[in-house]
């Protein structure tokens, strides 16, 4: 079979490589699946580039999270049947055939379409995950950059069926645009002279509470530059690929806090994380929620999948497919 692999940490468009290696087989409590579809996350690009939190032994087969069909049952798996969709956390998921835990897979109702479904936990619980972690009320503020990426959309849209407002930040004027046609409102580009002004006219002078960062460098300072005292900012990102850089007067003066959220080991109890994942299926399978892709590319091309993926102004993610 054809599988995706590097064997040392760096560039992905550079480093990643498509090989032939055997089927794999799955043990106890295991399944294997054909591979449909398979989203590229900045976290499978992080990892391949040695920057994640996360470093796993080389070679190695990236993709975190896929839909596919069940190939095979392993030993004691009596809860899932042969030609099965399914969908949610994988490893080594960028192949024809993958293995998955058996009590991870969650099976695709059938009125949830391959897009939505190849992406449903991982973008979509983190939103969840950092609403419920900011622990805000209907009626407050809070602000987040890059919300044009796939959770700051979600946010937006969890936040607004909880009551809670969003302020929007881009770094393009073109942004602003991009995130009205999906509906969303609020947005700011930093790019624009006098940002912060129009930020605190779409508050009216109601304090913002809480912030969300996913640029790192001096993403949680230009967020605390228009946050009320005694602000909490939660970092759970890097796109600037530089570390978070902050002033003495913003933390003291403001009394300000900045955390780190790392969906790989939640704060939420797995009872709480269920219940999530719960809602996020029933919104899919009801059409409440969908996720678009932007383009879809082959194993073989998984070098211009990557690339593209980086490219800015996409409508969804770029998927990997068997």
């Amino acid at each position: 079979m054809r599988s995706v692999s590097y064997a040392q940490f760096g560039e992905p468009a550079q480093v990643l490589q498509v090989e032939e290696r055997d089927k794999p087989e799955p043990g106890k409590g295991q399944v294997r699946i054909r591979l449909v579809l398979s989203p590229i996350h900045n976290h499978d690009l992080m990892t391949i580039a040695g920057l994640y939190g996360i470093k796993p032994p080389l070679p190695s087969v990236p993709g975190t999270e896929a839909l596919g069909v069940v190939d095979a049952l392993g030993e004691g798996v009596d809860h899932l049947k042969l030609g099965q969709r399914v969908m949610g956390g994988a490893n080594a998921a960028w192949a024809e055939y993958f293995i998955g835990e058996a009590n991870r897979v969650i099976p695709v109702p059938d009125s949830v379409d391959d897009a939505t479904a190849c992406q449903l936990i991982s973008m979509p619980l983190s939103a969840k995950m950092l609403l419920a972690d900011l622990n805000v009320q209907a009626g407050d503020w809070i602000i987040q950059n890059a919300a044009n990426g796939a959770v700051g959309k979600l946010i937006n849209q969890f936040a607004a069926e909880a009551g809670v407002h969003v302020v929007n930040l881009v770094r393009r004027d073109a942004g602003i645009a991009e995130m009205a046609a999906l509906g969303i409102a609020n947005v700011v580009s930093t790019a624009s002279a006098g940002w912060r002004d129009q930020v605190r006219a779409i508050t009216d002078g109601a304090p913002i509470i809480r912030g969300l960062d996913s640029v790192g460098g001096d993403g949680p300072e230009m967020l605390l530059s228009v946050a009320a005292d005694r602000a909490e900012i939660i970092s759970f990102g890097n796109l600037s690929g530089q570390n978070v850089s902050l002033s003495s007067e913003t933390v003291l003066f403001k009394q300000a806090s900045v955390r780190g959220f790392w969906a790989a080991r939640p704060r939420a109890s797995q009872q709480a994380i269920m219940t999530m994942i719960g809602e996020l299926v029933g919104a899919a399978a009801s059409g409440k929620l969908t996720l678009p892709l932007e383009a879809v590319y082959g194993l073989d091309q998984v070098r211009e999948a990557v690339a593209a993926s980086g490219e800015p102004g996409r409508k969804g993610k770029i998927a990997i497919r068997g």
